[in-house]
């Protein structure tokens, strides 16, 4: 059995919404001292709709992989359906991921949610 499926495969070996967005409403980072890995999301919200999303991954296959996936399964959603994205729900997508690689899907999900979190704050304050 392979170690990856072909899902994960594709997102890491052709990411999608990789990137920064300049005039971000909204931008989470987070990272996983054990592993290495650290994942920044940028959001463009328009009418509590998510319009964009891209991000920046260092880290493995699996954190790049759901780092993409996530930002699919978010653009386009509103921020109170994207604030209900799961690790759980990125790694289905994904055809699921090793055991010990679990973590890069929790990291995804953390990411979108400091990222809502950081958006939230900014429209309190504005």
């Amino acid at each position: 059995m392979a170690l990856y499926s072909d899902k994960v495969m594709d997102h890491f070996l052709k990411p999608r919404n990789l990137g920064v967005i300049e005039d971000a409403d909204g931008i989470g980072e987070v990272g996983n001292a054990k592993c290495g890995d650290i994942m920044k999301m940028y959001l463009k919200i328009d009418d509590d709709v998510i319009t964009d999303v891209k991000f920046e991954t260092f880290g493995c296959a699996s954190a790049i992989a759901s780092s993409s996936m996530a930002t699919e399964l978010i653009k386009g959603a509103s921020v109170e359906d994207a604030m209900q994205l799961t690790n759980k729900a990125v790694a289905e997508a994904l055809d699921g991921l090793p055991a010990y690689k679990m973590h890069c899907s929790v990291l995804a999900e953390e990411a979108i949610q400091a990222a809502l979190e950081d958006y939230r704050q900014k429209k309190e304050q504005a």
